[in-house]
Parts: C-alpha cells; sequence; structure tokens
C-alpha cells in the first residue's frame, strides 16, 4: 500500500518549472542552452524597493508578521487599487500570501467542494487546473482557439455554466498567449455572469501593467460593479516590478472569503516573508515610472519575436495584447520529420526535439491546454531572442 495521498493521482507537476529546471541542468552540463521558458522579467529589481528590503533587515523586520500581511501592506494594497481599478476595498478585505499562486491555491481551498466546478478558458496557466483538482473541485475548460485571438466568447461561458459552476476563473493578459480583453470583451462576459448569480469570478491580474499598443487593462470588478460581491481580485507584484524571487501576492474579495483563506494559510505557511511584505509597500507605494521604459523594452522584444516566427513557414503567430509571453501554431508542421529521424506528431516532440538539437527551451502548448502550440517568454535579453528565432528557424527549415 502506498503511502502517497490519491491526491496526487489527479495532478502533474508544472511543465514550465519542469522546461526551466532541465534547461538550467543542460546549462550546468555546458550545453549552449537558451530558456525562453520561464516567465520571469531579466530586469533587476527597482534599486528602492530592493532597498526598501535591505532597510527592514537592518531595522529588524525579520520576525513573524499577522498570518495575512502587514497593516502597511495591506494600506498600500487598497490604495492601489482604488488608484489604479476605481475598487473600495478595506484592509479586512485583503490577503497577502507568498506569491499569486498561493493566494489562489488558498481561494480554492477555501470555497471548493466535491462536485465544484470552476471553468477556465484556454490556453490557460498550467497550474490552474490542477490547483483546481487538488482542492477537490473540477475543472471545466473552455477552449479559446488562435482564430478567435485566444478568448473566450459569451456564448462559449454561457454554454459552460452549470448549477455545479462555482467560479469563473479570469486572467488577461493572459498567461501563455498574451491576450488581452477589452472593456467591451469584458462588459460582455459580465453580462453573462450577471444571469447566473451563484457563480463567483477569481481574476488573475498579474499581468496588468505589461499591456502594449492601445490596449487598455481592465478587470471584471471594474467593469460591472454589480460583481463586487462576489469577485476574488488576484494581483502580485512578481511580474511588473521584477519581484518574482520576493514571493508577495495579494487577492481583495468578500470578508468571509479572505477570513476564510486567512484559516487556510494560518494553518500552512503562516505569513509571507516580512522583508517581502515592506519591499512590496515600497513597490506599490513608490515610483511607478520605471514600469513604462520597461514595457518600451518588452514590445521591442514582442515584435522581434512575432515577426521572426511569422516568417517560419507553418509557424503562426499572433499578436499579443500585453504580458510577455507569444503562443505560436506549429500546425503546419505536425506529421514532419527532423534529421535526426524523429517523428513531430505534437508539440511536446516539436519543443523536446527543438531542445536536444538546437538547445532553445520552450514550454510545449499541451501543457496550456491547447495544441499543437508552444510558448515562448520574451522576458530576456534582444540578443538571446534573436539567436533563438534563428535556431529555431533553422530547426523548422529542416524538418522534411
Amino acid at each position: 500500500m502506498s503511502i502517497l495521498a490519491a491526491a496526487l493521482s489527479r495532478v502533474k507537476p508544472s511543465p514550465t518549472i519542469a522546461v526551466s529546471n532541465l534547461a538550467m541542468e543542460l546549462k550546468a552540463q555546458g550545453r549552449d542552452i537558451i530558456s525562453l521558458g520561464a516567465g520571469e522579467p531579466d530586469f533587476p529589481t527597482p534599486a528602492n524597493i530592493a532597498a526598501a528590503g535591505v532597510a527592514a533587515i537592518n531595522a529588524g523586520k525579520t520576525r513573524y508578521t499577522a498570518v495575512d500581511g502587514i497593516p502597511e501592506l495591506k494600506a498600500a494594497i487598497c490604495a492601489k487599487f482604488k488608484r489604479e481599478n476605481g475598487l473600495d476595498y478595506t484592509p479586512a478585505q485583503v490577503s497577502v500570501g507568498t506569491g499569486g499562486k498561493q493566494v489562489l491555491y488558498n481561494a480554492f481551498m477555501a470555497t471548493l467542494n466535491p462536485g465544484d466546478e470552476v471553468i477556465i478558458p484556454a490556453p490557460y496557466w498550467v497550474s490552474y487546473p490542477d490547483m483546481v483538482l487538488l482542492a477537490g473541485g473540477t475543472p471545466v475548460i473552455v477552449t479559446a482557439t488562435l482564430e478567435a485571438s485566444f478568448k473566450i466568447t459569451p456564448d462559449q461561458l454561457e454554454a459552460a455554466i452549470t448549477p455545479r459552476t462555482k467560479w469563473f476563473l479570469f486572467n488577461s493578459p493572459s498567461n501563455p498567449t498574451g491576450a488581452g480583453y477589452s472593456w467591451a470583451e469584458l462588459k460582455a462576459l459580465t453580462d453573462v455572469l450577471l444571469r447566473h448569480p451563484h457563480v463567483w469570478v477569481m481574476t488573475d491580474d498579474m499581468y496588468e501593467h505589461l499591456a502594449y499598443d492601445d490596449f487598455k487593462f481592465c478587470t471584471p470588478a471594474q467593469v460591472e460593479p454589480s460583481l463586487y460581491d462576489r469577485t476574488l481580485t488576484v494581483n502580485g507584484v512578481s511580474k511588473a516590478y521584477a519581484m518574482t524571487g520576493w514571493r508577495i501576492g495579494y487577492a481583495a474579495g468578500p470578508k468571509d472569503v479572505i477570513g476564510a483563506m486567512r484559516m487556510i494559510q494560518s494553518q500552512s505557511t503562516s505569513n509571507p516573508s516580512s522583508i517581502s511584505q515592506w519591499a512590496a509597500v515600497e513597490a506599490l507605494n513608490g515610483p511607478q515610472d520605471f514600469i513604462a521604459p520597461n514595457n518600451v523594452m518588452f514590445k521591442r522584444r514582442r515584435d522581434l519575436v512575432v515577426g521572426a516566427l511569422n516568417a517560419i513557414p507553418g509557424v503562426t503567430c499572433p499578436t499579443p495584447e500585453g504580458a510577455f509571453y507569444v503562443y505560436p501554431s506549429i500546425a503546419g508542421l505536425i506529421g514532419k520529420t527532423t534529421p535526426k529521424g524523429k517523428l513531430i506528431a505534437t508539440d511536446e516532440d516539436f519543443a523536446t526535439s527543438l531542445l536536444e538539437d538546437t538547445g532553445v527551451a520552450v514550454v510545449f502548448g499541451a501543457a496550456f491546454g491547447l495544441s499543437p502550440n508552444f510558448r515562448i517568454s520574451y522576458a530576456t535579453s534582444d540578443k538571446d531572442l534573436a539567436e533563438a528565432c534563428k535556431r529555431i528557424a533553422s530547426f523548422c527549415a529542416a524538418l522534411t
């Protein structure tokens, strides 16, 4: 008899972490590896934010804090929601966790019962379905195709809702596609939700500030205030503030949900790092002027990658509105064979052979719920991106 929990049979390890780990292992072995798998800005944490962390250490702010966030950080989060999203929350409506992933997981653990359904648009971040499964719920996948710009329609959302639906999980701009919903597109979805008062909304707004061209970010409770009382708005400092390793995510929503999440956290990890919390206070309250120049660089990298990939026969790469990912289709390459005789039957075959033959690490599309595609994170240097695209083009050209 196995000692392992039966729940483990319902989930799988994170493919994005697996790709990043494999790339690091190969690089340590001396291979010339360009890793485009990790969703992590290559910029350093801004100096004022890092200094706030150092100051916290020097001031002895290194002890336990309140389970779900220091008052100063909760106040900064409330101010951020008011300033940037027009949403009014009190500190009692805010939960701070060790990254956005923990916040989402806490929410599912606190609210899902066996048989409860969570609607998840695909392509999706790899962890969404597995977190739902671990919490005892049932993921209901709604597929958004490339032809639909990777966005689901109101009719699709309507058709997916059942009496068992507990949550609609919404992510814009999206990981892995970078697709962003306009105000009008999101309003059409919230109109559907208004007709189903038993369905709650959980947003993942982690890429809020990574928006390009004319795209304007908006979040469900902002677009439809009537949904405020059944919306959990999740965000964090990881991406826009280049603080992935600091591990601070947060959410705001109804007090009873936040209280339940606090209880889950109190019996699992307790408080996030005290040092990281003080750095996050500075991130939210301090200067925001570095975001726009960073976005100029991200947009340049996006355009570089989109242009290079679309020049490859058999590859189709739409231009994303935000985040720092592209999600090209390789439908025109499926069924071909590498010079080493390996058949490209799936996007996983493509990603595996690409890494083995060229040293370029990407994440295969099946991990995100839509194939045949792969994800590139362009949050790396222009030089590495140009070289990676050159290798990808050579690899694809050699397929027969």
